[in-house]
């Protein structure tokens, strides 16, 4: 187990106040671990700055499966950046619309080219990359 230290933080009371609210909202039982996971967040942004580091993350779309025949488009695209896609998942939300979601690593910048060519295809109708670490 790793080792927990403590530190103080000096706040303002409105700042504060509204954090609870928020944390209480989301779930937290405590303000440590809220403040771990904005750490962490800070972290993983800061991590897809640097160019040369390995990052994982999701790419989630959502697409018309009737619009000029998207699937192949979006499978071709996905066969050419195989290297960065570790899985993927495909639901069917309706007759017209499936969900796709593709677990990705590599270099930031390739993920990003990735998820901005899918995101900006013709037939997509939501697109969103959620960018992760392989360390963290």
């Amino acid at each position: 187990m790793k080792k927990i230290i403590r530190f103080g933080v000096s706040i303002d009371s409105e700042l504060l106040k509204k954090f609870d609210k928020v944390i209480h909202k989301k779930g937290y039982f405590n303000r440590s671990e809220a403040i771990r996971d904005l750490i962490r967040d800070n972290l993983i942004e800061e991590e897809w700055k640097d160019k040369e580091k390995e990052v994982a993350g999701t790419i989630t779309i959502i697409f018309d499966h009737n619009v000029g025949n998207i699937p192949n488009k979006l499978l071709d695209i996905q066969h050419k950046h195989h290297e960065n896609i570790v899985s993927t998942t495909h639901v069917h939300i309706d007759e017209e619309s499936c969900l796709e979601v593709l677990v990705v690593e590599g270099k930031p910048s390739e993920i990003i080219r990735l998820a901005d060519k899918l995101k900006s295809m013709k037939g997509v109708k939501q697109g969103k990359l959620v960018m992760s670490s392989k360390k963290i």
